[in-house]
């Protein structure tokens, strides 16, 4: 297992939490110096707030651990590719890098829908890197949704 698979592994136990929880399972974790120094996972239905992205709780836990809002000697790894509030937090806390297991083609912003990530006009840009455990990360939420389909008497 490389690197990458191995921080991705956390975003995907990060998303099985969500799940328990009911919330759509996306996870994230923040990385520095080969150690993960925050967690998050999906609680919007938890908390009742469309703020309460998995990027966004891990965003502010690292910010918190490190006394900074700059995160620029960190990596994220998330489960699913950020949307536009999310890839716009991740510019604006300066990460270099993001790792992605599956993309999201109906809302994703690092290269499905938009690339906030690569815009030459912003002060800065993120490196993207995709696919890491793919059919894992996306057989957690078609098996969520799926699941969530049959319980409420639809079939698919």
């Amino acid at each position: 297992m490389d690197y990458d698979e191995k921080f991705m592994k956390e975003a995907i136990r990060q998303a099985k939490k969500a799940a328990k929880v009911g919330d759509v399972p996306i996870g994230c974790v923040i990385v520095k110096d080969g150690l993960v120094i925050a967690r998050g996972y999906n609680k919007r239905n938890a908390k009742k707030t469309t703020l309460a992205h998995a990027e966004l709780l891990a965003i502010e836990k690292a910010s918190r651990k490190l006394g900074d809002w700059r995160l620029e000697e960190c990596t994220m790894y998330i489960t699913l590719e950020p949307c536009q509030m999310c890839a716009g937090a991740i510019v604006q806390a300066r990460i270099p890098r993001v790792v992605v297991g599956a993309m999201n083609k109906k809302a994703g912003c690092a290269g499905s829908v938009l690339n906030l990530f690569q815009i030459p006009a912003f002060n800065h840009q993120v490196e993207f890197k995709n696919g890491v455990l793919e059919e894992e990360c996306s057989a957690l939420l078609s098996d969520f949704f799926r699941n969530l389909r049959q319980s409420k008497g639809k079939t698919v």
